[in-house]
């Protein structure tokens, strides 16, 4: 279904999207990061924590790192500022890449189990569907706050797969 170098190419688009949004949201007044914006979590700045949350809660689950400091009810509140989304989403995205970057073929083979806090239910599924999630994902939630940074009159960064530098910096 999918290949290591697969995960490899989509972790660095990863990191390099978020290097690229966190620039963005550097640029944008503070109020506009709080501002709900009739998004599915409100503000540019909750979505941003959502997808950072993911990412973390899926790092837990298949590299069996620590989760996420809060629990599901709070995820769009993991970080208060800028600067502590900036950190964390500079560590994760390293983490990600370090990941991607060790897995073998055999490590894409079998199912993974889970309890899943937002489903509120035991979770099963092919390690490939769940790590295909973790990049659709992050990639979702992500055009969501491209469309949001648009809307403020800001232009947004470029989000072409094919227009990623091939040999980074991803981070």
């Amino acid at each position: 279904m999918i290949t290591a170098d697969y995960c490899l190419t989509m972790a660095r688009y990863n990191a390099w999207q978020n290097k690229l949004m966190s620039a963005e949201l550097k640029a944008l007044a503070p109020d506009e990061l709080t501002k709900d914006r009739g998004a599915f979590f409100g503000s540019i700045r909750n979505t941003a924590n959502h997808i950072l949350w993911g990412d973390q809660l899926w790092m837990s689950r298949l590299a069996g790192d620590a989760g996420p400091r809060v629990d599901a009810a709070q995820h769009t509140e993991l970080t208060p500022t800028l600067a502590a989304w900036g950190a964390e989403r500079f560590r994760t995205d390293g983490r990600i890449l370090q990941w991607a970057g060790g897995l073998k073929a055999v490590d894409l083979v079998g199912e993974l189990s889970w309890y899943s806090p937002m489903a509120g239910k035991d979770m099963k599924q092919p390690i490939t569907s769940c790590i295909m999630h973790l990049f659709t994902h992050q990639t979702h939630h992500r055009g969501q706050v491209h469309a949001m940074i648009t809307a403020t009159g800001s232009q947004a960064w470029v989000t072409d797969l094919l227009l990623m530098p091939a040999d980074g910096p991803w981070l």
